[in-house]
């Protein structure tokens, strides 16, 4: 296969832009498989085209927009296995995690297909019920939602190239507002395929898709307060972006999912050889090596009671060194490389903070790895590595340092619910907690402890062991976010996420005016 060349599609056309720019590789073999760059790109005009194009999609229905997602998810599911092996060339997933987040953006299109259906031939939203303002119902108000006359730039991190942006523009498509996908340029190759397709098959109204195959250069720059800025990625990096001074003195939106340091509790009731534990370490094996512990979602912090805790070592560590690591085109490979060099570093030098106040008790981040299908010498290959905290409540760096990779650290804990929640509050926000235990009471204790410090709870037990596919599965009929730490934004959660593209006014009048305006005149 040759050297792919990795476009944009701005102001309604492919544009390539100057010089060989970046260079994106296949993880396991380090060949150069695609180029990309946006140099001389007009960054300016792209943003101004897509704006003033929005009329269009904005005179949709909430069920005609629905109709150019459903076109997105066919079109998606039809190019699927090309997708797929688009991302095991440039991500290093195994098949299994590619299919992870392929499907993933299938299914983010169509659960908003099918409430655009719903929400049928309307173009706005009223909020609830009407409001009495005066001494007689004459005077009325009533809270709608209209979309934005603005642009909605949408950049994602290298680790869900696909779902990444499907989960943000599928709200922000359905909600009438343009999109400018910007995905992490080291692992572009899948989103610029999955662009292709929906560019070529979605219908979708000129100016309402654009793409940035490369750095974004000043993009930033020609926002406006109309816009909106979506972000995944690193905390720092966020934080850079909201201090933009085009952000700032426009008073623009930005909703960041950042670093989070996500927990899963195992309770004082749970026996080694319960359903509940094998759920457990089901569910915890799986977050620490999926996509080679490179989600958002994936677990950081393990609290294990004191009493279970030499267990948890045993039968975690045992599934742990079960893992097959390799080439990831080979079928018995069930985990892959890390997406690049950088990462692969600082993997290592995280480790290296970890250690400071933990010790390696599975794996061996510096020793030999035994690798399926791979040359010496090539790739950016880890091994999982589980640690064991000296001092759960000391732990400084465990409770504030994200290892982005197949890496989780024990943190013994009293085995009471307070105590529990009170390690996972160390974290200072997270994306999910869970939480697995047959006592309903230490549940209720421990999740109503750190429901404030995430953004979603996960609660296993044996009730759900057939039933429930982990915590790291984002569902996009429920919210994605969470706060402090994890960015302090939120994505999807079904209508929820469409809400948060589009601006919430209060109509005050006469009550058959207002109605009328907002859609609520009774029959």
């Amino acid at each position: 296969m040759g050297i792919e060349r990795i476009t944009s599609y701005l102001a309604g056309r492919w544009q390539d832009g100057d010089g060989e720019g970046a260079r994106l590789f296949n993880p396991a073999n380090d060949e150069v498989v695609a180029t990309a760059s946006t140099q001389g790109l007009d960054m300016g005009a792209a943003v101004q085209f897509a704006r003033e194009r929005g009329g269009a999609l904005r005179a949709l229905t909430f069920a005609e927009r629905a109709s150019i997602l459903e076109r997105m998810r066919a079109a998606m599911h039809q190019a699927r296995e090309a997708l797929i092996d688009a991302q095991v060339l440039n991500g290093g997933c195994t098949r299994s995690d590619a299919k992870f987040d392929i499907d993933g953006a299938i299914l983010v299109f169509a659960h908003y297909a099918e409430l655009g259906k719903a929400l049928g031939d309307k173009r706005i939203l009223a909020d609830g019920e009407g409001i009495q303002l005066g001494r007689s119902p004459r005077f009325w108000g009533q809270h709608i939602h209209v979309p934005k006359h603005g642009v909605a730039v949408l950049i994602n991190a290298f680790n869900f190239p696909t779902w990444g942006f499907a989960e943000k523009a599928a709200c922000a498509l359905l909600a009438g507002m343009p999109v400018i996908i910007k995905p992490a340029t080291s692992t572009a190759l899948t989103a610029y395929k999955a662009m292709q397709l929906l560019v070529e098959h979605s219908g979708a109204p000129e100016g309402a898709l654009s793409f940035v195959g490369g750095s974004v250069g000043n993009l930033l720059d020609h926002m406006n307060g109309q816009d909106i800025l979506s972000f995944t990625g690193s905390a720092a990096t966020g934080q850079k972006l909201r201090s933009h001074s085009k952000i700032v003195a426009s008073s623009i939106p930005v909703n960041v999912e950042a670093d989070s340091l996500n927990a899963a509790v195992l309770g004082p009731d749970v026996d080694l050889g319960s359903d509940c534990m094998q759920l457990f370490l089901r569910d915890v094996a799986r977050e620490i090596t999926q996509k080679t512990g490179q989600k958002c979602t994936a677990v950081r912090r393990i609290m294990v009671p004191q009493t279970r805790v030499d267990d948890v070592i045993a039968e975690l560590g045992a599934r742990l060194g079960e893992i097959v690591i390799g080439d990831p085109n080979l079928k018995e490979v069930r985990m892959g490389p890390l997406s690049s060099k950088d990462q692969l570093h600082e993997v290592h030098a995280g480790i290296a903070r970890l250690k400071k106040e933990a010790v390696v008790v599975h794996g061996d981040p510096d020793g030999p790895m035994k690798l399926v299908g791979v040359a010496p010498g090539v790739g950016c290959f880890f091994a999982p590595v589980l640690l064991r905290a000296n001092d759960s409540w000391n732990a400084n760096e465990v409770h504030s340092h994200e290892v982005f990779g197949p890496v989780a650290t024990i943190l013994p804990y009293s085995g009471k619910a307070e105590d529990a929640a009170g390690l996972v509050q160390k974290g200072e926000g997270g994306l999910v907690a869970s939480v697995y235990s047959d006592d309903r009471d230490f549940t209720e204790q421990v999740t109503l402890g750190i429901a404030p410090f995430s953004g979603r709870v996960y609660l296993g037990s044996s009730k759900v062991l057939e039933h429930a596919l982990g915590s790291g599965l984002v569902w996009p009929q429920c919210t994605h976010g969470g706060p402090g730490r994890a960015g302090g934004g939120e994505e999807l959660g079904g209508l929820r996420g469409v809400l948060h593209f589009m601006q919430r006014t209060s109509i005050q009048g006469s009550r058959p005016m207002v109605e009328q305006i907002a859609g609520t005149k009774p029959a």
